[in-house]
């Protein structure tokens, strides 16, 4: 009569079910066999880890402890991946028997830490879309770091729809020309999930989307010998392919730079900006949940407690006994 199956050789079957049967990809059967290798050779684990879920609480509460000599403790995002991968380890030996105890259902991810996402003021927006380029195809030729017009006008549209519509950049990159409707003022945007939703657009980023649309978009399509009734992305490179997301961001960047703004701006912080300003101008919270196309408005309540912040910071500036 065979023994009771080591956790080593239960580990082994269960990444050969998801390598087989579940198709997972090698790079992420690797990080499972690194994560679940470290869970079988902690101490204790051979001996208890099918009893209960003894082994494994005992094993993610080692890990969780950081800041000690010589401690092996992980991040909160490596600690939550560890014991994500456990617990899939431990439901897959219950359904196959192997085990007698469903110790999956006993263990509690930990919670993602809530980081208040980065935005900029107002003033430094504005900074960021002139940096970005001019607002008129003929503002003039190409700026000292050789970035033509052309360029810079399709760096300004992008710039001005992020946060104009708080789009994520693929969403923005993903648009053709028929997502934009001039005369009603928004852009039909395909989010998450393949879930539709219609974002307004104001006047100003409509006026520079316009004249991207009319002037560079249009040179761009007579190069690649595309019909302007053809449609096609509304953000094109050189070639007048779709823009590819690293030019971009690029862009968004390049743009941060000659405004004197910090390394770390990118694309979503124009969308984490948008949210943040709508409420601070008082836009209620589901409003601006459907703007943003969040699932959840508990996604969508991070940023009160931003708003939060800086209204205690106008109140310590402006109060005379703050």
């Amino acid at each position: 009569m065979a023994g009771p199956t080591t956790v080593d050789r239960a580990i082994d079957d269960y990444l050969t079910y998801l390598r087989v049967e579940r198709g997972v990809s090698r790079a992420t059967i690797l990080a499972y066999r690194s994560d679940l290798g470290d869970f079988a050779s902690a101490r204790g684990t051979e001996r208890d880890w099918a009893s209960g879920p003894d082994a494994a609480t005992r094993y993610l509460a080692a890990r969780s402890r950081r800041g000690r000599p010589n401690d092996p403790g992980l991040a909160p995002t490596s600690l939550r991946r560890r014991a994500a991968a456990i617990r899939g380890f431990y439901r897959f030996a219950y359904g196959e028997g192997v085990i007698g105890l469903d110790v999956a259902a006993q263990l509690d991810l930990p919670r993602p830490s809530r980081l208040l996402p980065e935005t900029l003021s107002v003033a430094e927006v504005e900074r960021l879309i002139e940096a970005a380029g001019p607002e008129h195809a003929d503002a003039g030729g190409a700026g000292a770091d050789g970035h033509s017009v052309r360029g810079s006008l399709r760096d300004r549209a992008l710039v001005e729809l992020l946060y104009a519509a708080g789009l994520r950049i693929t969403e923005a990159l993903g648009l053709d020309l028929e997502d934009l409707s001039f005369e009603g003022g928004f852009v039909r945007v395909i989010g998450k999930g393949d879930k539709e939703r219609l974002v307004p657009v104001g006047d100003i980023a409509l006026g520079v989307l316009g004249e991207w649309i009319a002037g560079p978009r249009a040179a761009l399509l007579g190069l690649a010998r595309i019909s302007p009734d053809d449609g096609g992305p509304l953000f094109m490179g050189e070639r007048g392919r779709r823009w590819a997301r690293q030019q971009a961001w690029a862009a968004v960047k390049r743009a941060a730079a000659a405004a004197g703004l910090p390394d770390r701006v990118s694309p979503h912080t124009l969308r984490h900006s948008f949210a943040t300003h709508l409420l601070e101008g008082g836009a209620d919270l589901r409003i601006v949940q459907e703007l943003l196309g969040h699932a959840s408005i508990s996604t969508t309540q991070l940023y009160t407690h931003l708003t939060g912040e800086r209204i205690r910071e106008v109140y310590a500036r402006a109060h005379p006994r703050a």
